[in-house]
């Protein structure tokens, strides 16, 4: 009831009120700060990507968890070389809702490089894509959905999003490349 009085007085008003909505193809990626080797370097995901003319950014519930431990950044890894060779990809990154340490931590135990990995360790990017999601019953706090992107020159040309938000379909590298 309260907000249905607050949406009427809003648009008697003439202000609009919209509703959050996801990062969506066209969108520049927002300027966020993400951790990389520790809290203290950090770089700014739309400079990151917006000297990347092809990148591939995804994003992760969370860290060494079964579905991103077991496929999600394994599929990603695997493809790295096919997708730099063949589709010209300048930048892949996994991001997740863990700190530094723990991103770190993960790629020591992955042994490969090809990955960029990017903490975000507050949320800050997982909210202002509007891609987080109340995890906080299964893994403590508010994470990423599962997602991948392609992005050019920091603009999104496509966006996956799982459905279910933790799904394995529709993010996985062998449906992103399709599109590269």
């Amino acid at each position: 009831m309260l907000n249905t009085a607050f949406r009427n007085i809003v648009q008697r008003r003439g202000f609009h009120a919209t509703a959050r909505t996801n990062i969506k193809v066209g969108d520049t990626l927002p300027s966020v700060q993400v951790a990389r080797s520790s809290p203290g370097d950090t770089v700014d995901v739309r400079d990151l990507f917006g000297t990347s003319k092809k990148a591939i950014l995804f994003g992760v519930p969370g860290a060494f968890t079964p579905g991103c431990s077991k496929t999600h950044l394994p599929g990603y890894l695997d493809a790295a070389d096919r997708l730099k060779q063949q589709h010209k990809v300048d930048l892949i990154a996994c991001v997740s809702v863990n700190d530094a340490f723990v991103m770190n931590a993960w790629k020591d135990a992955n042994a490969k490089a090809d990955v960029e990995y990017l903490a975000d360790a507050k949320g800050d990017l997982a909210r202002a894509m509007d891609l987080a999601f109340d995890a906080s019953g299964a893994l403590g706090n508010h994470r990423f959905q599962r997602f991948a992107a392609i992005v050019e020159n920091g603009v999104v040309k496509q966006l996956f999003v799982e459905p279910d938000r933790t799904g394995l379909d529709v993010s996985l590298v062998k449906n992103v490349e399709k599109y590269l």
